[in-house]
């Protein structure tokens, strides 16, 4: 247990290693490619101790959601794995001892499970899209429109307008639509301000930076997958 989990909610890179069959080198390249990208958190980082030619390991402690997104890039035929591996463990963790259960406990527990598998499975479908657009996107240095990223995503103007709005991105302001001060600052928008040649009318002109287009493409994947889950439920 304690290889596998330093804490209910970390998996450590190690694991994670024997879990997709990869070098463990090359499961820390991984984690540390996307956490520059921004993409997951900066990992803690441990003593794993000596490994076989002597030198001392590190190992790092990765959050769940971050699991996912490693997993992803790596192998995703083992993601299907990697969700089994976190019901097994968590389930270790929180299961009380079974002379406590009772008939509705035992109902609960399977309930939460359930629960917590579609959860798990919603997690791992946006990740997977993000990953894949930030891979072919993230290098680039020019900003795109609204138009141009919906093109990028393959999105329908209007529910991605929805979507903005929805999740206080965007709002409309004066028949423009401008980023919530929060986006703006963390840069994930720039805005321009410039003056029509043809009527000489002033206007501002709000833009994704690409650090912005990266953002906004695994907030939509999970907007979609809630949306789903919302309708099977």
């Amino acid at each position: 247990m304690s290889e596998i989990v330093q804490h209910l909610q970390t998996m450590s890179s190690r694991a994670m290693a024997d879990l997709t069959e990869k070098r463990h080198d090359s499961v820390k390249r991984t984690v540390d490619i996307l956490a520059g990208k921004g993409v997951i958190s900066q990992p803690h980082r441990v003593d794993g101790g000596k490994a076989a030619n002597g030198v001392t390991e590190t190992v790092y402690e990765i959050i769940k959601r971050d699991s996912f997104v490693v997993v992803a890039q790596l192998s995703p035929e083992f993601t299907a794995r990697l969700v089994d591996r976190w019901q097994e463990l968590e389930a270790v963790v929180a299961a009380p001892a079974p002379a406590a259960l009772s008939r509705m406990d035992l109902i609960q527990l399977a309930l939460k499970a359930e629960t917590e598998n579609i959860a798990l499975t919603a997690q791992l479908v946006a990740a997977a899209p993000a990953v894949a657009f930030v891979d072919n996107y993230v290098d680039s240095t020019g900003m795109k429109g609204f138009r141009q990223v919906c093109k990028l995503l393959g999105a329908n103007e209007a529910r991605f307008r929805d979507f903005l709005e929805d999740k206080k991105i965007m709002y409309r302001l004066g028949g423009e639509w401008m980023p919530h001060a929060s986006h703006l600052t963390t840069g994930r928008f720039a805005v321009k301000a410039g003056t029509s040649d043809v009527s000489g009318h002033a206007f501002n002109s709000a833009r994704f930076t690409p650090k912005g287009v990266a953002w906004v493409a695994g907030e939509w994947a999970k907007y979609q997958v809630e949306a789903k889950l919302e309708i099977a439920l």
